[in-house]
C-alpha cells in the first residue's frame, strides 16, 4: 500500500474518531445553557441537579475531544507537508484565531463550570456556562472556515517561492466568508445540537425505561426533544440550501451526489438506488425531474452532469452517492422520532411506550453515523483535490515519509484510540449508572453564597447546633 493511501487512511481514522466528541460537546453545551438558565429563572432544584449531572458528562467529552484532536494537527506537518506549505498562510490564520478566540475562552471558563459550584455566584456560574458554550461554537467557526476554504477557495493569490507555489491571503474576510462557510457552519452546528440532544434523550429514556430518576428523565426529555425537533426541521432547510449552492460552487460534487450523468437532461431525485459506472445510469426509486424542481423550482432545469468533467477530476461516485442518501434517511428518521417523542412526553404517555423508549436509547448512535457520512460526502466528494481545483491530493503528501513509517504510526494510533475509547465509554457508563443523585449536594441559598463571596462568616444549621 502506498504512502499516500496510508496517510489518507490515518487521517480518516484520527479525524473520524475525534469527530465523535466535538459535536457532543457543542450539543451538550446548549443543553447546559438551557437547563441552568431555567434554574436561575425558576429556582427549581431539579434543574440544578440536571445541570450538575450533564456538566460532568460534558467535561469527560471535552477532555477526550481535546486529546484526540491534537494528533490531527501534527499529521499536517508529518504526512502532508506539501499541503501544509501550500495552505499554511490560510490555515495558520484560521487555526490561530481558533486558539485565541475559542480554545482559550472555552478552557478558561471550564474550571468554573466544573468546580465552581457554591464558589461563585449562580449568575457568574451561568455566565461561565455560556462562555464555554460560546467557545465551542467559535471553535467550530474557525475549523469550518479553514475546511470550507479547501472546498471553495476565496480571498487569496498564488505565489511562487523557492519551495514551490503557495497560497497567500489577500482579503481576510473573503477567506473567512468563502462561498461555503456559512452553509457548512450552520449545517454542522445543527448536527451538533442533534448529537447532544439525542445523547441526552438516550440517557433519559434509559432512566424512564428502568423506572429510575423519573422526574429527572421527564424534564431532560422535554428539553432535549424540543431541541431535537427544532434542530431537525432547521437541518432539513439548511441542508437543502447547502445542496442548492453545490450546483454553482462544486458542480462535480453535486453531480456525484445525485448520480446525474447527462448534462442535457433535467435532474431526477433518487430516493433509494445505485449508480452503475458501466452504463452511467442511476436505478432505484426515483421521482423524475424532482431534483431540478428542488434546485430552482423549474422541472426543466439542466445542470452540469458527470459527462461534462474529465474522468480524472471526478470523485468516486458510489460512496458519495450512498453516503448522502443514508445521511438524509437518518435525518428524516430523527425528525419523525423527535416529533413523536415530543408529543408523547408532553402528553405524559411516553412512560407507557417501552418500544419507543428503546428506540430512543439506541438513537444516540444515529447522529454520529450521520455526521461521519456527511463528512464523507464533503471530503470524498471533493476528491481528487485537497484544495478544490488548485492542489491535488496526490501532490499534497510528504515525499520523505515512507509507507512503513506511516503504517507504524497508524497501528499505534489505532491501539491508543481503542484504549481511549474503552476508557471513555467505561467512565461514561459508570457515570450514567450512578445516576444524577450520586455525589449531589443541594445548592446553597443565594444569600449564603453572596456572604461567602465577600468573605463573611456563614452560620449553617450544623454550626448553630454545635454552638448550642
Amino acid at each position: 500500500m502506498s504512502a499516500e493511501i496510508l496517510a489518507r487512511i490515518q487521517f480518516a481514522v484520527t479525524a473520524g474518531f475525534h469527530f465523535i466528541f466535538p459535536p457532543m460537546s457543542i450539543g451538550l453545551g446548549l443543553l447546559l445553557v438551557i437547563m441552568e438558565g431555567l434554574y436561575l429563572k425558576t429556582k427549581d432544584p431539579l434543574y440544578h441537579k440536571m445541570t450538575r449531572f450533564w456538566v460532568l458528562v460534558f467535561a469527560l467529552t471535552f477532555a477526550v475531544g481535546v486529546a484526540t484532536g491534537i494528533p490531527m494537527e501534527f499529521q499536517f506537518g508529518t504526512n502532508w507537508s506539501r499541503y501544509s506549505r501550500y495552505v499554511g498562510d490560510i490555515f495558520g490564520s484560521a487555526l490561530a484565531a481558533e486558539g485565541v478566540f475559542a480554545f482559550f475562552l472555552e478552557s478558561g471558563f471550564l474550571a468554573i463550570l466544573v468546580f465552581g459550584w457554591n464558589k461563585v455566584s449562580p449568575k457568574m456560574h451561568f455566565f461561565s456556562t455560556c462562555m464555554v458554550f460560546m467557545g465551542s461554537i467559535f471553535s467550530a467557526v474557525w475549523i469550518l472556515v479553514a475546511n470550507s476554504w479547501q472546498q471553495t477557495p476565496a480571498g487569496f493569490r498564488l505565489e511562487q517561492t523557492a519551495t514551490g507555489e503557495v497560497a497567500r491571503i489577500t482579503d481576510f474576510w473573503a477567506m473567512v466568508f468563502n462561498p461555503s462557510t456559512v452553509d457548512r457552519f450552520t449545517h454542522t452546528v445543527l448536527a451538533s445540537f442533534l448529537t447532544g440532544a439525542f445523547f441526552a434523550i438516550s440517557v433519559a429514556a434509559y432512566y424512564m425505561l428502568k423506572k429510575q430518576h423519573l422526574d429527572f428523565a421527564r424534564r431532560s426529555l422535554k428539553i432535549a426533544l424540543s431541541v431535537a425537533l427544532v434542530a431537525s426541521v432547521a437541518q432539513i432547510l439548511v441542508g437543502h440550501a447547502s445542496t442548492q449552492h453545490l450546483v454553482k460552487n462544486q458542480p462535480e460534487k453535486f453531480a456525484t451526489i445525485e448520480g446525474h450523468y447527462d448534462s442535457t437532461k433535467p435532474v431526477d431525485l433518487t430516493i433509494l438506488g445505485s449508480y452503475n459506472p458501466q452504463t452511467n445510469e442511476t436505478t432505484g426509486i426515483k421521482i423524475p425531474n424532482m431534483g431540478s424542481v428542488l434546485i430552482d423550482g423549474n422541472p426543466d432545469t439542466k445542470v452540469q452532469g458527470l459527462d461534462s468533467f474529465a474522468k480524472e477530476d471526478l470523485p468516486p461516485v458510489a460512496p458519495v452517492f450512498q453516503s448522502f442518501r443514508i445521511m438524509v434517511g437518518i435525518g428524516t428518521f430523527l425528525l419523525l422520532l423527535s416529533l413523536v417523542g415530543t408529543i408523547s412526553v408532553f402528553r405524559g404517555t411516553l412512560e407507557n411506550k417501552p418500544t419507543l423508549l428503546k428506540v430512543m436509547i439506541v438513537s444516540a448512535v444515529l447522529p454520529h453515523i450521520a455526521n461521519l457520512l456527511g463528512w464523507m460526502v464533503a471530503e470524498v466528494g471533493r476528491q481528487p483535490w485537497s484544495v478544490y481545483r488548485l492542489l491535488r491530493t496526490s501532490e499534497s503528501t510528504s515525499k520523505v515519509v515512507s509507507a512503513g513509517q506511516i503504517a507504524g504510526s497508524l497501528t499505534m494510533f489505532i491501539f491508543l484510540y481503542i484504549l481511549l475509547g474503552f476508557l471513555f465509554f467505561y467512565l461514561l457508563d459508570k457515570r450514567i449508572k450512578a445516576g444524577p443523585d450520586a455525589d449531589y449536594d443541594e445548592p446553597e441559598p443565594l444569600e449564603s453564597q453572596k456572604l461567602k463571596l465577600f468573605g463573611a462568616k456563614v452560620n449553617t444549621p450544623e454550626s448553630t447546633e454545635a454552638k448550642s
